[in-house]
């Protein structure tokens, strides 16, 4: 283990090789923060520690398993003293909560609810309460009870902090009718896998004590992503023995709208008395310009822990800073100097990728690859989210959990066996009774073809299970029958599931079934696009989605004033300008080789064309590190270099308003 130690900088050695008490790594961009808790897991069990009594939690399943790859590799475990616990926060909470079923009366085939399944309960809640939901803003309320959830707020806080008046009123009418819903239905929303194991946690002692003895040393990874019920999570388990190593980095925390809070990394010296803090500052993914314009950008920020990335690497190519006329001129940009890159230097595309601060920037770039016959893949379009695969997961999960009535309302008529609406909600309401002789004998003969799936289920290998559920449900004959192409390609995505589920062949029937249902159910848009890695194709996806991700060759695009800083609906006291600098700092730190950053003079906005001002986080970028590339007719000239420099435009603005 030693040798194996020496791989490491002086800093990582430090952070790997401290054992008791809490632990913060600050972690910059490419600093190897990964690589250096792997050593710190490996080295933890090298001096005595059972690997059983390790905890790791991450954010994605991808991050989970790259922690698991370095750890086997540096310490091979024999199976003495178990196996680390290496997981998502989510997949822990759905681990906590099965082993726990019966203390909190639920079943350990509990259905977890994805956010369309989510939105689907609130919308029959509203009804339920007697409102419409056409005339209520749904969206919203959603919103207000999941970020309440995240801030461990429940209705009796709700209801007794927030403003009074109707549209509270309405909130918590339909918030209570919604949890009624989830429990009739043994199901969870994905706020509920975090925040129900708090709540177990925190009454029944005897468990929490349990968990507390296991995990002996705990890690928290992107400890800056964390949200007020994942820290309360992390403390509790932590509470007993204070060993808790947390990496983060402040300036890459990006999902204040998801409710996470900075504010914890932050505070961790505080909340966590007696902290030994590193810092890991030398980066090994960029070169050294790309990693210049990363120091200046987030220098600007006052909210942060301080810390400068350097690197060994060499000073690398400028960076290219593109002023395009308008969004087609931006996206033709973008694909002839992908089709350089592959054609002319040989790069595979996937080693690219392109970002956008919002998803519609990838309407106008998607044309041109098309155009232009490039492949491409937009992060987001995932395979679990075709219909037939969907239809083939609710199969599953109604079998095991035939309380789930939202898996029934999808699976009662597929294939088509002519139940209706009116008659779903009969079955819903326990009134089959009412039902003429001929639709109830539909239902027995669809009851007894779930009885035979999870019969099935319950007594074959997964990938088998599957191709069961494709010809007792006579899915296969019905899209056969389609005679088209289309039919064809669902069947052919169904074995695909199949072939993919022989992955959990080592795992016993039951444990392949839920950890398949926990992995399908919690992916990730990170997750989903390596799922899908075979295709090889350039990335486009927003900023967000590339966090924790790397490329050799990086676009940055629309880097315009109220676009990226993103203003929300164009009003300036709804943007977290820090926020949006870290989002930027995200973005250019996924560059190891290259870096392409460009802005358009007008795009189009709601059907409307708008001129557009370059972005202020353009003030930062000069022509030590990069160079400037403009159509001819661009309109507007160069930037002055240096501090506070600004971007003028010329006089003509006004005739291009007109004909715009």
């Amino acid at each position: 283990m030693e040798n194996k130690l020496n791989e490491l900088n002086e800093r990582q050695k430090e952070a790997a090789q401290h054992k008791d008490g809490p632990l913060l790594i600050i972690a910059g961009a490419g600093a190897g923060k990964t690589k250096t808790i792997a050593h710190r897991i490996a080295n933890l069990i090298k001096e005595g520690v059972e690997p059983r009594h390790i905890l790791a939690v991450t954010f994605t399943n991808k991050a989970a398993k790259e922690m698991a790859d370095r750890v086997r590799i540096l310490l091979p475990i024999d199976g003495v003293g178990g196996t680390p616990v290496l997981c998502t926060f989510h997949s822990l909470g759905v681990r906590i909560l099965k082993e726990n079923a019966e203390a909190i009366g639920r079943s350990k085939f509990f259905s977890i609810l994805d956010s369309d399944e989510s939105f689907a309960f609130f919308k029959r809640a509203t009804r339920e309460v007697g409102m419409d939901p056409k005339e209520i803003n749904m969206k919203g309320i959603s919103n207000i009870v999941s970020a309440n959830k995240n801030k461990m707020i429940d209705m009796s806080d709700y209801q007794r902090e927030s403003a009074p008046g109707y549209f509270k009123d309405t909130v918590l009418k339909i918030w209570k009718k919604y949890e009624e819903l989830l429990k009739e239905n043994e199901a969870y929303d994905f706020d509920d896998l975090i925040l129900k194991t708090v709540h177990l946690l925190q009454n029944k002692k005897e468990i929490l004590n349990y968990y507390q003895t296991l995990w002996k040393y705990i890690h928290i990874d992107e400890y800056q992503d964390t949200n007020t019920s994942q820290y309360e999570l992390s403390r509790l388990l932590a509470e007993k023995h204070g060993n808790i190593c947390v990496v983060g980095d402040s300036d890459q925390s990006i999902y204040g709208w998801r409710c996470a809070d900075f504010r914890n990394i932050l505070n961790f010296e505080q909340n966590f008395p007696g902290a030994k803090t590193v810092l890991l500052e030398q980066n090994y993914r960029s070169t050294g310009n790309i990693l210049d314009l990363a120091n200046r950008v987030i220098r600007k920020n006052k909210l942060r822990k301080e810390k400068n990335l350097f690197t060994e690497n060499k000073e690398g190519e400028k960076i290219t800073l593109f002023e395009a006329l308008d969004e087609n001129d931006e996206a033709n940009f973008v694909v002839q100097k992908c089709r350089d890159l592959t054609t002319k230097k040989g790069v595979r595309p996937s080693e690219i990728a392109v970002l956008y601060r919002a998803n519609f920037q990838s309407r106008a770039l998607e044309e041109h690859f098309i155009r232009a016959g490039l492949p491409y893949q937009v992060l987001g379009t995932r395979f679990y989210e075709r219909k037939e695969i969907k239809d083939i997961i609710a199969f599953i999960k109604f079998a095991l959990n035939t309380k789930d009535n939202l898996s029934l309302a999808r699976i009662i008529n597929v294939p088509p066996r002519g139940i209706g609406k009116v008659t779903l909600e009969k079955i819903i309401a326990g009134k089959e009774g009412e039902l003429p002789a001929g639709t109830r004998e539909k239902i027995k003969d669809f009851r007894n073809k779930v009885e035979k799936i999870r019969e099935v289920l319950l007594n074959s290998k997964l990938s088998e299970s599957i191709k069961h559920i494709v010809k007792v449900t006579g899915l296969d004959m019905s899209l056969k029958e389609e005679g088209k192409e289309e039919g064809m390609e669902r069947l052919e995505n169904i074995r695909e599931l199949a072939n993919i589920t022989t992955k959990y062949n080592s795992l016993t029937n039951e444990e392949a079934i839920q950890k398949f249902l926990e992995d399908t159910s919690l992916m990730s848009d990170q997750d989903a696009i390596m799922d899908r890695q075979a295709r090889d194709g350039v990335r486009l996806m927003t900023v967000h989605s590339a966090k924790g991700l790397e490329f050799k060759y990086v676009f940055v695009t629309g880097l315009e004033q109220d676009l990226f800083p993103h203003r929300g609906w164009g009003d300036a006291e709804d943007t977290d300008t820090e926020e949006e600098r870290r989002l930027f700092y995200v973005a250019i730190t996924r560059a190891k080789e290259k870096l392409f950053i460009s802005y358009a003079a007008s795009r189009m906005i709601f059907g409307s064309r708008q001129m557009k001002m370059p972005s202020e986080f353009l003030e930062d970028i000069d022509d030590t590190i990069a160079d400037v590339e403009k159509n001819e007719n661009n309109l507007y000239e160069g930037h002055s270099r240096g501090g506070g420099s600004s971007w003028q435009k010329k006089e003509d603005d006004i005739i291009w308003d007109c004909l715009v």
